[in-house]
């Protein structure tokens, strides 16, 4: 018994150090990814896409200076200031993360742009800025920014965290068509767009599942059905009617895109009159589907 709990804290143990190497490694990834776009593609062609690297590039462009600098001179007093007022819910990812940007993107100054195309360079600078942000927050991280700026909005304003970060966003890319060009705020914004999407993909994945809710007079032959015609587990769910109060079964049921239709054409040789709601579902984790990762 001694012996077994000693080798389950061993394991623990490993597991955690494990998970720590591979959030800090994701942080560390995430802000080169960055860091590369904005030296590569964004700095270069004047693509303020929101945010304190935004502002940065605003900055050089009417004082000269160096983008990494101001980024350090907003990243860290606004940690500071938000973990005054806030707490110290930000916690050590967030501090690094706050100061290692900076540091990339002074490291990687001297990398050669891309393109001097500004669609190439707003589109590509959004998915590698994507990229970047979905590996840091897969690793629970944050490169600081307007995002702890956003928190203080919303903890004081009482708007939306959303919203928040969408205003302050919008802020940066307006102030960016008064300083730089009106053209260049449209490609930002085309920028901004790319990155959000890319981050869902690279925190959900591109496969996406349908979920399936079936309501019918013949549930059990239907779960039957599926279980061993599909191979797909089946979750039974009661329900009661609004009109008639009846009490009905609701089966519940996930399946891959493939096979949506083998789904529909089983339950509508059982039930044509079954009432069937399908749904995109982003993640699904378990067996059959994604398994419990880390991270």
């Amino acid at each position: 018994m001694v012996n077994d709990t000693k080798r389950s804290r061993k394991l623990r143990a490993s597991r955690r150090r494990r998970s720590w190497f591979i959030e800090y490694a994701l942080l560390l990834i995430g802000a080169l990814c960055i860091a590369v776009s904005f030296n590569m593609l964004q700095n270069p062609n004047e693509i303020a896409a929101g945010g304190v690297t935004g502002i940065s590039i605003i900055v050089r462009e009417v004082l000269g200076i160096e983008p990494a600098f101001t980024q350090w001179a907003l990243n860290i007093p606004l940690f500071v200031l938000g973990l005054w007022l806030l707490g110290g819910q930000f916690g050590l990812r967030t501090a690094i993360g706050s100061a290692l940007l900076p540091m990339l993107v002074l490291l990687t100054r001297e990398l050669p742009p891309l393109t001097d195309n500004l669609l190439l360079a707003s589109i590509y600078g959004g998915i590698l800025v994507g990229i970047g942000l979905g590996l840091v927050f897969r690793g629970r991280g944050s490169t600081g920014g307007l995002d702890l700026a956003a928190q203080l909005v919303h903890r004081y304003t009482g708007l939306s965290l959303g919203l928040a970060v969408a205003i302050l966003d919008g802020l940066v890319i307006l102030a960016a068509g008064i300083v730089l060009s009106p053209e260049k705020a449209m490609y930002a914004l085309i920028g901004l767009f790319v990155t959000s999407r890319t981050i869902n993909i690279v925190q959900v994945g591109l496969s996406y599942s349908k979920v399936a809710f079936i309501i019918s007079k013949h549930a059990e032959d239907i779960r039957s059905a599926v279980l061993h015609e599909l191979d797909r587990g089946v979750t039974m769910l009661e329900a009661k009617g609004g009109y008639t109060g009846e009490i009905r079964t609701v089966l519940m049921i996930v399946v891959g895109q493939t096979q949506v239709n083998n789904l529909k054409e089983l339950v509508k040789a059982i039930d044509p009159g079954a009432f069937v709601i399908l749904s995109d579902t982003n993640e699904v984790l378990g067996e059959g589907f994604k398994f419990h990762g880390i991270p």
